[in-house]
Order: C-alpha cells, then sequence, then structure tokens
C-alpha cells in the first residue's frame, strides 16, 4: 500500500508544473529510507550481498591489559576447521597504524599489547562462526605467551603517574588566582563522572572486495569514509586513488563510527588483500565493546570565588580524561571541553587544564558533544555547589552569571558571543513552565517526606557548531541531471539516521524546482567526493546541504544560460 502511494505522489508531483510544484525544503518530510526501515528492506553494510567464496574475518584478543608478547604459535589457530588464514602485524605489507591524528594506534598488536581486548590476529575463515571458534583460542597460554607489564587503568594513575597521550591543554585569562583568594566566599571540590558507551544498533562491520590493477573496495559502516581509505591505503602502502569507501548508511554512530571504524576496515581489506577474496570482518557486540572507546570518563578538581550573588569572581579547573592507549580523537574531545567549560557563563578571571590520560584501556574516542558536555558539567556543578552555600535558588545563581549583551559578552578563548538571547528566554521558560510555584510545592513535599525526594531544576546551554579545526569545516557535492529530468545527488556526509539524505535531497529539489520525487541520494563514495570531513561535529546538514546547493545552483545557472540562448535564438 505505501510503496502504491508513493508511486501515485511521485506521477502527480513528477508531471505538475513548476508554479505547482511545492518547495521541499523546509518541509517535514519522512526520512528517505522510512519504508526501508520499517519494513526491514534497507541495506545496511552487513545486508549486502556477499559474492561467492567470501571468507569471514574475526579477531584474536589480547587477555592482558599491558604485556609483552614472548611468543605466538599460530599452528592451532591455522588447523582449526574451516580456516583458510592467520593473520599478524608481521603481514601487514605498509603502515600498521588506524590512528586519525598521531601514529600510536597499531592495527594488529606487534610485541606489546596495551589494553585488554587489544587485536593482537586475524582470523580468515569459511564461515563467520568458524572464524569466532578459532579466534577464541587466543585465550589458550599455547598459542600467545604473553609477560604481563604493570597496567595503568585510570586517569588518577596516569596523572599521578605524569603518564599522558599529549602535552597537557592550559587556557587562562585574567588572575584567578587573586580574585579567588580576595573574593568573600570560596568553594572547592573534586569529583568524577563515567565514560558511556555509544551503543549503536549496528556494530561495527567491513566488508573488502579485491579489484583489478591492486584496488580495493570497501563498504564500511562508518561516519568518514574518507579516513578509512586513507588509512587502509596506508596500510597496503598503496596510493590513496587505489581505495574506494563506500557507505550507504549506518545503524547508528554517534562518533563511535568517526575513527575507530578503521581497524575494522583496514583488517578486512588487509585479508582482501593477502588472499584475492572478498572478505568480511563483523564484530559480534562482545569483541564491539572489548576493542573499541567509549565517551571519556574525567576526574575534576575545581575552586572558585564569588560574591553575595553568587556570581564568580575567578574560578581554576582541572579536568582529567582518561584517554585510553592512544591519542585517537583524545586531543580534540579536550579542546571542546576547555572550550565549552564556561557553558552560558561569563568570567572575567579563569584558568582551565585538561589532561589527556595515557591508560592501558581501551582508547576513548567521539561520543556526542564530543567533550562538550565533560566540560559545561564541572561548571554546572560548581554553581549548584554556590547555589547550596549561599542558600540561593540555583537558577538565580545562572542568570545572575550569564553573557551579557554588549558587555561581560567574551569567552575566556576570545570569541564574542553574539544573538545573546539567554536571559530573556530563561524567563519566558520560568513563567511558562510555573518554575517557582512548583518549586515551592516541591519543597513542601519534600519536608514530609523523609525518604522520597523530588526536584526541578533549569539549565541553560552554549554549545559551540562545527569543528575546531577551521579547515574540516568543508564539504563537497557532486550533482548529475540527466536525460529524463532525474536527479542523482551524491555527498560526502554519512547517512546515519539523522534524515541527512532527505535534506540534502530536498536542498537540491529546490534550488533546481524541481519535485523531490525527481532527487535521489546515494551512497557516500569517496570516488564521486574526495577528501571529505567526517560527518560529525553537527555540521552534517549545514556543509553538505550547502555543498549540495551550490552544485545544484551552477547546473540551474548553465541550464538557464542555454534555455535563454535557445529561446532568443527561436
Amino acid at each position: 500500500m505505501n510503496r502504491q502511494t508513493d508511486a501515485s505522489v511521485t506521477q502527480s508531483t513528477a508531471d505538475a508544473s513548476p508554479a505547482t510544484i511545492p518547495p521541499a525544503a523546509g518541509a517535514a518530510l519522512p526520512h528517505e529510507s522510512a519504508a526501508l526501515h520499517v519494513s526491514g528492506e534497507a541495506t545496511y553494510t552487513d545486508d549486502i550481498v556477499e559474492l561467492q567464496g567470501t571468507l569471514h574475518a574475526a579477531l584474536g584478543l589480547s587477555r592482558h591489559a599491558h604485556a609483552r608478547i614472548v611468543s605466538m604459535d599460530l599452528d592451532a589457530v591455522r588447523n582449526a576447521p574451516g580456516v583458510v588464514a592467520v593473520l599478524t602485524a608481521a603481514d601487514i605489507p605498509g603502515e600498521n597504524n588506524c590512528g586519525p591524528v598521531l601514529h600510536d594506534d597499531p592495527i594488529l598488536a606487534d610485541g606489546e599489547v596495551l589494553y585488554l581486548g587489544q587485536p593482537v590476529f586475524a582470523v580468515i575463515a569459511e564461515s563467520h562462526e568458524l572464524a569466532r571458534r578459532a579466534a577464541s583460542l587466543a585465550k589458550s597460554d599455547d598459542v600467545v605467551r604473553y609477560e604481563p607489564l604493570e597496567a595503568v587503568l585510570t586517569a588518577a594513575e596516569a596523572k599521578a603517574a605524569r603518564q599522558f597521550v599529549l602535552p597537557p591543554m592550559h587556557l587562562k585569562r585574567g588572575s584567578p588566582e587573586a580574585k579567588i583568594a580576595a573574593a568573600p566566599h570560596r568553594i572547592s571540590g573534586t569529583f568524577e563522572v563515567g565514560g558511556q558507551e555509544q551503543f549503536y544498533l549496528e556494530g561495527q562491520v567491513a566488508y573488502a572486495l579485491p579489484k583489478e590493477m591492486d584496488g580495493m573496495l570497501v563498504y564500511s559502516s562508518t561516519q568518514h569514509p574518507s579516513e578509512m581509505q586513507h588509512v587502509v591505503a596506508h596500510m597496503l602502502d598503496w596510493p590513496t586513488h587505489s581505495v574506494v569507501c563506500e557507505c550507504r548508511r549506518m545503524g547508528g554512530g554517534f562518533g563511535g563510527k568517526e575513527s575507530q571504524s578503521a581497524l575494522f576496515a583496514c583488517v578486512a581489506a588487509l585479508a582482501a588483500h593477502r588472499l584475492q577474496r572478498a572478505v568480511k570482518l563483523r564484530a559480534d557486540r562482545d569483541d564491539d565493546f572489548m576493542i573499541t572507546g567509549k565517551r571519556h570518563d574525567a576526574i575534576y578538581e575545581y575552586e572558585a570565588g564569588f560574591d553575595d550573588s553568587g556570581r564568580i569572581l575567578g574560578a581554576r579547573v582541572e579536568i582529567a580524561l582518561r584517554a585510553g592507549y592512544s591519542a585517537d580523537l583524545s586531543g580534540a574531545v579536550a579542546t571542546r571541553a576547555v572550550c565549552h567549560f564556561d557553558n552560558a557563563y561569563y568570567l572575567s578571571d579563569v584558568e582551565i587544564v585538561a589532561l589527556c590520560c595515557k591508560t592501558n584501556t581501551q582508547s576513548n574516542t567521539a561520543f556526542r558533544g564530543f567533550g562538550g558536555p565533560q566540560g559545561a558539567l564541572v561548571m554546572e556543578v560548581m554553581l549548584d555547589s554556590i547555589a547550596r552555600q549561599l542558600k540561593r535558588d540555583p537558577v538565580d545563581v545562572r542568570t545572575a552569571n550569564y553573557y551579557g549583551v554588549g558587555e561581560r559578552d567574551v569567552t575566556p578563548y576570545g570569541q564574542r558571543v553574539e544573538d545573546n538571547v539567554i536571559a530573556p528566554l530563561t524567563e519566558a521558560l520560568l513563567a511558562t513552565s510555573d518554575y517557582r510555584a512548583r518549586r515551592d510545592a516541591l519543597a513542601a513535599f519534600n519536608a514530609t517526606s523523609p525518604v522520597l525526594k523530588r526536584g526541578i531544576a533549569m539549565t541553560p546551554l552554549k554549545f559551540g557548531i562545527s569543528f575546531n579545526v577551521p579547515f574540516l569545516n568543508q564539504a563537497g557535492a557532486l550533482v548529475h541531471v540527466y536525460k529524463d529530468g532525474s536527479i542523482l545527488v551524491n555527498h560526502g556526509g554519512t547517512e546515519m539516521g539523522q534524515g541527512l539524505n532527505t535534506k540534502v535531497a530536498q536542498v537540491v529539489a529546490s534550488e533546481l524546482g524541481v519535485a523531490l520525487s525527481r532527487v535521489r541520494a546515494t551512497a557516500t563514495d569517496t570516488s564521486k567526493v574526495a577528501n571529505t570531513s567526517a560527518t560529525a561535529a553537527s555540521t552534517g546538514s549545514d556543509l553538505n546541504g550547502k555543498a549540495a546547493e551550490a552544485a545544484a545552483r551552477t547546473i540551474r545557472n548553465r541550464l538557464a544560460a542555454l534555455a535563454a540562448q535557445q529561446l532568443n535564438g527561436a
């Protein structure tokens, strides 16, 4: 029924005159794959029809958080049922690295394991289950012998040992020490906040197909196809043009597939290259949990001085993030934490230090907010502490510290806060939510309830959209208009359920003045749009939408010039 309805809509809008075609951009429309999602027909990487002879890979994982590999006797693994090959770091022809920034992230462990669950070898077998069974032999002392080494597991341990993956980050404005010392009131404290698993519904998966003339096609569930292309090429010691990475859609990413899909793409491509057969690596959920990084957990130390109204006069904060065994994206996460510490509040005198602590755990990575929540959280904790000490409503303490308009409007890192409506917005929300009366009612309830307590809070947020590194804020798009009037769009963003392809198609349809039914957005493909940024930092729609708009406008202008020429010549 849905397909018939869609077809009739397509026909009617396709035949409509331009004057009657409704504008596509800005309209509330279903996700372009909604019908496929609910019917189970949407094709994810693991659903791609496998070529005959496809092999399956699984990873043998470390049993120690930190150890030297004394020896590996993989004969038992090679002789396991269905096993075709076993690969180690020695089989990598190029660079044994899949790190996105620093070259400190081995694909397969080489001589030393740095965290529990680190891949040590890869098994390639006739089926997924046979590969998994053979890989599980990594648990045997007869297969891999280790010499355990001292492991650093927490940010506190790493901080005490001054063990970091990157140098400490430091931001200071004014004289916070003097302002804190001279303030009429002071607070200080420490606390910890845990990490978080991305828990995308579709796990990490890659499917690699060897091509002629030393080429490789990699289907990867990734937020960053260009990064996958680059690391696979470096791993194989090939030029980048020999590798194509494609991603039609992901079953969720949330940052967990920005950089950490690289290991899986590299192993699948390595096996496909060595065996000259298609190879799929689909991590079971337990392996996915063991191998991949999470949101950075953190330890905080803070102190602040403030006046009788709760306005902060000076503040100092240290954020110790557990980076894990390698840098991954921890530097960018720490930078955003530093730049989001102020949240919606003006700080005249402040010092912020962020530490990326090196531990023998998974390398933590991007997660929605990308360090922003870790930065803003400590500020909110401080304001709540101030409110308790002064016995004031936390909302009043927050509003006393808000950024101003025309004054008190420059962040600690030098950016002016423009279009600031936080104060009137707060007033409107407090009024429409009946906050004051509800708070009084809750106080009365809590006074008579010794166990069960209720609460209410209002928390503002200032969040920076886009990448901190300016050159990453770019995108590309390729728009084809065919002779029948249908339009095909390819762009550098990746679809992970957020409706990016729908939005980009809407932009193109509006720019060309056609019905949305004439526009189709296809899979993200590095051979179509090259050198793209990750779909991250809340930029996917803005950057790729504008790139598609620019491409469509170029075509529209060409068509307009051609039409004018034809009409004038008639």
